[in-house]
């Protein structure tokens, strides 16, 4: 199981067992591409307010999104449409990914909006986030495609269904 360190600011995430879904994808994510399970993930479950702070901090938008993922360190593939470098661990090192924050309202409502169960929306939204943090991204249609072809097996795993569908 993958080192989830789960902040919790806004108390509708207790309700979805959120540190339970976030340890079960981020572990899941890291299976499927064979990396070292010992790293460490830190997730935040804040609110609308608080992810859209962030959102500005950070990006420069100042809107409510449904997550947000900071990596440790640039992992970006060297070209388009493939794998980017796996992270290495290093014993005696703190081995962290990086960061990803959620929005509660924002994620319960876009679940509904596209009719999942918001346990499946928020796991799949955390193997995205995950996703990131080991350098994936969904900018270059090629990336898109990686990206979300493994996400959908990722899922399928989880015994949720291709959220692209």
């Amino acid at each position: 199981m993958a080192k989830v360190e789960v902040s919790i600011e806004d108390q509708g995430w207790v309700s979805l067992s959120f540190t339970k879904l976030m340890k079960r994808a981020c572990s899941a994510t890291l299976e499927q591409l064979e990396i070292d399970n010992r790293f460490q993930i830190s997730v935040l479950g804040c609110g609308d307010k608080r992810i859209a702070t962030l959102n500005s901090a950070f990006r420069n938008k100042g809107e409510v999104t449904n997550v947000l993922s900071w990596p440790a360190e640039e992992r970006s593939a060297p070209k388009p449409g493939i794998l980017p470098i796996k992270p290495k661990f290093l014993e005696n090192q703190e081995n962290e990914l990086g960061d990803l924050a959620f929005a509660y309202n924002f994620c319960i409502e876009e679940a509904k909006l596209i009719g999942r169960l918001p346990s499946d929306h928020i796991t799949h939204l955390a193997v995205h986030g995950t996703m990131h943090l080991l350098g994936f991204d969904h900018i270059l249609e090629k990336d898109a495609v990686l990206m979300e072809g493994l996400e959908i097996n990722i899922l399928k795993k989880l015994g949720i269904e291709d959220p692209y569908k």
